[in-house]
């Protein structure tokens, strides 16, 4: 089952129970979808919030005191925000500033339930496509969202795991639940990843060469290739540029 959490800003307090009303009753709809919505009364409880950058959708009021959702929207991407930004006005004046927040959708209010429904549904939609692309990692600051593309490789340090980063970026998980292995399954499904050894699980697109026992990156940097594992690693990374070539 998919978490999907929803934020809601507005400071009309009875548009913001309408809102959240339509969110829940289209998180009921679709069962795939474990929905939590949180709503808040103003730009600045939103921004000030613990994991305000988290939430899989943004569904901000532009007329706001303080702060207006289009700036609440910068500030949301200019911290790291990546989820879908619709924006629910009484005015039509501010659409073309949404897309500087890289807006999803802009409703006019009282908004009808079906252009809601619909807009969430794109922004589902956007969702299950990015996480095809990314791994969860669970840090101690929270959740973060590797893009795979991103990725050299991910080591197991006890019982976490050090994802590194092209830009030299290191990001360790909490402990694991599960086996390193069990843990990161889903990327040995993906043919951009091969196990190293047991204990690094490497991004073959960043693979410069295999020589000497050694794994070179393309950033440099070499990981201990065991003997044992050479020729099945040797082999992954042969069929992985046999296939891009294709």
């Amino acid at each position: 089952m998919t978490v999907w959490n929803a934020a809601i800003c507005d400071d009309d307090a009875a548009e913001r129970r309408r809102t959240l009303e339509l969110v829940q009753a289209w998180g009921a709809q679709r069962p795939e979808l474990r929905l939590q919505a949180r709503d808040f009364a103003s730009s600045s409880a939103l921004l000030l919030s613990k994991g305000a950058v988290d939430f899989e959708v943004y569904l901000l009021d532009v007329l706001m005191p303080e702060t207006d959702g289009i700036q609440t929207g910068l500030e949301l991407r200019r911290l790291g925000a990546k989820g879908e930004i619709i924006y629910l006005t009484a005015t039509r004046d501010f659409a073309v500033e949404s897309y500087q927040a890289e807006a999803l959708a802009y409703l006019l209010k009282p908004v009808e339930k079906q252009a809601l429904f619909a807009a969430l549904d794109r922004a589902a939609q956007r969702l299950n496509g990015r996480r095809a692309g990314e791994l969860l990692v669970h840090t101690a600051e929270g959740v973060r969202r590797l893009p795979l593309d991103s990725l050299l490789w991910v080591e197991r340090a006890g019982r976490r795991m050090i994802c590194r980063c092209t830009g030299g970026e290191a990001v360790m998980s909490t402990s694991l639940r599960t086996s390193f292995a069990s843990t990161l399954a889903p990327l040995l499904q993906d043919g951009r990843f091969a196990l190293c050894g047991a204990s690094y699980l490497v991004n073959l697109r960043h693979v410069s060469a295999v020589e000497s026992g050694l794994v070179k990156m393309d950033d440099g940097s070499a990981l201990p290739l065991p003997r044992r594992a050479a020729a099945g690693f040797k082999r992954a990374w042969m069929n992985h540029w046999l296939e891009e070539s294709v």
